[in-house]
């Protein structure tokens, strides 16, 4: 408890009782309890101290600090960052799922690593900024070194079988696209990793014979130009590049002809939805083998349509078959909770109250009819998920 405000006003005695000793003990202890009181009333617990202090240590919430930034080319970066010390490292191919603050509001997109485990213990990303995207301009024109970032660990299975199983292809065929080459680069890097003194040839690389057909609208725009480059001239690699504005819009029956041994390969494709469309269908025609990965979503049966509710926030948007929920409640202002955005980590799962949605991937229909369904709702993801008509979900 402090003194009376008269005592502190006093004078006389009572100034000079301050530069006695006593006088700056009780100034020094109240300045300590004062101090106290402010901490005791901040609702805070010791993990959030430790935070400030410790943001990457043993325990603490999965985080990353960006170590650098660095440019690839005019509207993509690599970020290089260092994980925290639960981080459990990853296979080649894997991706991750990032978390980042952009105008106050969390956001979290999955991006591939781009590497094998580094000695150094850092990990890195490649993101090619999306037009009027939300996260990749800000992550690839804005992020900085010695920001933390919220991270997941590493999850996928588009992976080089491990050698000695029984389904452990040799000779390899990669097809990727635009930002498709971020996984087969990660495996390309460990097979074969660059040095200053140029490209290693490993003896688990030797085990491969590895084709790249990659696809870019043209060769300014190629992410990891010179890092295929080198993989071709080191001899580890045969590289085929096609840019539209040389060759055209590339056609799967082209494979034949640029990859005269393609019977022998076994095919690993990372692209857009279309392609990825065609090449199931191409390989299942001839008989091919064939393991895929894409970041986004293909449309094939849109819903009808219809007025999304958002029972929460009361927001109400009209949306066209072909959106997903998700980005139908994005663009109405509304705090949708996402992940991958590709359907794979359900981290926008919510509740269907009413209505119909369907799956824009295969057009199965799901319907919530208040008084049959549970008070529960039934469980939806927005990313992948459109209007069938009216419908409500809880957000």
């Amino acid at each position: 408890m402090t003194s009376p405000a008269p005592t502190l006003r006093a004078v006389g005695p009572a100034r000079a009782d301050a530069a006695t000793p006593w006088g700056r003990l009780r100034r020094e202890v109240g300045a300590t309890l004062s101090k106290a009181a402010e901490v005791l009333a901040t609702p805070l617990v010791p993990a959030d101290y430790l935070d400030v202090f410790a943001p990457l240590r043993k325990g603490a919430d999965l985080r990353a600090r960006v170590v650098a930034v660095e440019p690839e080319t005019a509207d993509a970066a690599t970020l290089v960052l260092r994980p925290g010390a639960d981080w459990a490292g990853h296979v080649p191919g894997q991706y991750i799922r990032l978390g980042v603050d952009v105008d106050g509001v969390r956001q979290w997109r999955a991006y591939s690593l781009t590497h094998g485990p580094r000695a150094d213990g850092l990990i890195s990303v490649t993101v090619k900024a999306v037009a009027d995207g939300v996260v990749s301009p800000y992550l690839v024109h804005r992020l900085r070194p010695g920001v933390l970032v919220h991270l997941e660990q590493a999850s996928g299975e588009f992976v080089l079988p491990a050698p000695g199983t029984p389904k452990h292809p040799t000779k390899l065929l990669c097809v990727t696209a635009g930002s498709g080459i971020t996984p087969v680069i990660g495996m390309l890097r460990n097979l074969y990793p660059s040095t200053d003194a140029g490209v290693v040839r490993t003896t688990r690389g030797t085990t491969y014979d590895i084709t790249v057909v990659h696809l870019a609208p043209s060769a300014p725009d190629t992410i990891f130009a010179r890092d295929l480059q080198a993989l071709a001239d080191a001899g580890v690699i045969r590289l085929v590049s096609r840019y539209d504005d040389v060759h055209g819009i590339f056609d799967v029956a082209q494979l034949a002809e640029l990859v005269p041994d393609l019977a022998e390969r076994s095919t690993l494709a990372c692209g857009p939805g279309g392609l990825l469309d065609a090449l199931a269908a191409h390989h299942e025609s001839a008989g091919l083998p064939l393991s895929t990965e894409q970041f986004r979503p293909t449309t094939v049966v849109a819903g009808e349509g219809g007025t999304v509710a958002f029972s929460r926030t009361g927001a109400e948007v009209d949306a066209d078959g072909a959106q997903s929920l998700l980005d139908a409640g994005e663009s109405a202002g509304v705090l949708m909770p996402s992940g991958c955005r590709m359907g794979v980590c359900f981290g926008c799962v919510v509740p269907l109250r009413s209505g119909a949605v369907r799956d824009l991937r295969n057009g199965a229909l799901t319907t919530a009819v208040p008084g049959e369904t549970g008070p529960e709702g039934i469980p939806i993801q927005t990313c992948i998920t459109a209007a069938a008509g009216a419908c409500e979900i809880d957000v």
